[in-house]
């Protein structure tokens, strides 16, 4: 019986080190330069979406986003030239059908009230969670896993435009800029 007490006893020592091992890792990823994980948009390149980055670094106006299943975008924030037109794809690298995952990338005005926007957005299930808006820059169509949406827009001015899943829950989390230079 004591040798079974010394046996429990040391694979839960065991438990607690490889546990705080992987914490101890977990604490060290804010740590961690994430412009070694940018993406740069110059001809249709992208981050795989499970490791979301911060930024495209180069301006680029072909530009392919990537959703997954975890509700992230892998890029937020992308850059563009202004007055030149922008092709953006959207792709849902994720398995799960748009009716339980579903992803759009809408682009904004420069200014727009995003959550404003998004409270419509909630009403506007008959339209894909595209709400009638004159705040709407361009969108994808909503999207599951293994489909693909692209569009085509120009923004004239240069300035800052955000842009958001409008599928219900997601706005908070996907969401980024587009930077029109």
């Amino acid at each position: 019986m004591k040798k079974l007490f010394n046996i429990g006893s040391i694979a839960l020592l065991t438990s607690l080190v490889i546990a705080s091992c992987g914490n101890a890792d977990q604490g060290k990823s804010s740590e961690v330069d994430h412009s070694a994980h940018t993406t740069e948009a110059t001809a249709e390149t992208s981050a795989p979406a499970s490791t979301p980055s911060t930024t495209a670094a180069a301006t680029s106006n072909t530009i392919t986003v990537e959703s997954n299943d975890q509700m992230q975008f892998n890029v937020s924030e992308l850059h563009v030239k202004a007055g030149e037109p922008v092709s953006l794809t959207l792709k849902h690298v994720g398995k799960m059908d748009k009716k339980v995952m579903g992803h759009n990338l809408i682009v904004l005005k420069s200014g727009a009230d995003v959550a404003k926007f998004t409270e419509e957005a909630l009403k506007a299930q008959a339209t894909d969670y595209i709400p009638q808006s004159s705040d709407i820059v361009a969108h994808t169509d909503l999207i599951g896993g293994g489909e693909e949406s692209k569009i085509e827009f120009t923004l004239d001015k240069a300035g800052t435009y955000d842009y958001i899943c409008s599928f219900p829950g997601h706005a908070g989390i996907m969401k980024g800029k587009i930077i029109a230079e």
